[in-house]
């Protein structure tokens, strides 16, 4: 997150109804895609390191690739943009893969719920930290803030296509929109209010409970007691 498109250099496809089945594990990966992996997280954490020390604008390309002792096309490879080195990350696919392994009518919000629990909560319990240092960034650097609004366009677009695939509606259909907009929105408030928590807060149960509102059609909101 928040980009739930594949990461780019590592997976290029769509999820579709006739990807490998995930339940809550990631698939056995082969050992290219592996050193693949590895050079993709040795790079984005000696990125963030650098950005949180010396910030954001201030850090280059190449002072990234010396610190990996990488050349600079290394870097672009896995990351076309500087900016992809926050907003990306390794584990879209197994959302996207989660996704489409439920139950045949499984409404949107609620195969989100799903597959959140399925995957998000053992990635952001493996690293804290790197996690919560992205959504500063994110939150905080403007160029980041513009960027992010183009990752949220192609997050919706991905959410109506895997929606539209597992309902046999046409991607471009008004409610599986209004829908994909409401997850992506949703899961923003909850990454802003983990973010602001300065990370105490559960962002996994944040992200449940901002779906669990949207899955009851926000019916308590503006109009029942509030509860916590």
């Amino acid at each position: 997150m928040p980009s739930m498109q594949a990461s780019q250099g590592h997976n290029h496809e769509m999820i579709s109804s006739s990807s490998p089945h995930v339940q809550g594990a990631a698939p056995r990966r082969g050992l290219r895609e592996r050193k693949r992996a590895r050079t993709f997280a040795q790079i984005q954490n000696e990125a963030l390191r650098l950005f949180v020390a010396q910030g954001y604008e201030q850090t280059t390309i190449e002072q990234i690739a010396e610190a990996v002792e990488v050349s600079p096309s290394t870097i672009f490879r896995y990351f076309p943009n500087k900016e992809d080195l926050v907003l990306t990350d390794e584990y879209d696919s197994l959302i996207l893969a989660s996704l489409v392994t439920g139950p045949v009518g499984e409404p949107g919000v609620t195969a989100m719920r799903r597959s959140l629990s399925q995957t998000l909560g053992e990635v952001a319990a493996a690293d804290p930290s790197m996690f919560l240092t992205r959504g500063r960034l994110m939150l905080q650097v403007p160029d980041l803030r513009a960027r992010l609004w183009g990752f949220l366009q192609q997050n919706e677009a991905t959410l109506c296509q895997v929606f539209a695939t597992q309902s046999g509606r046409d991607p471009s259909d008004f409610e599986l929109r209004v829908a994909a907009g409401a997850i992506i929105g949703g899961l923003m408030a909850a990454l802003t209010e983990w973010v602001q928590s300065d990370g105490h807060a559960d962002v996994v149960a944040l992200m449940d409970r901002a779906l669990l509102l949207l899955e009851a059609g926000l019916s308590s909101v503006g109009t029942s007691p509030h509860t916590t």
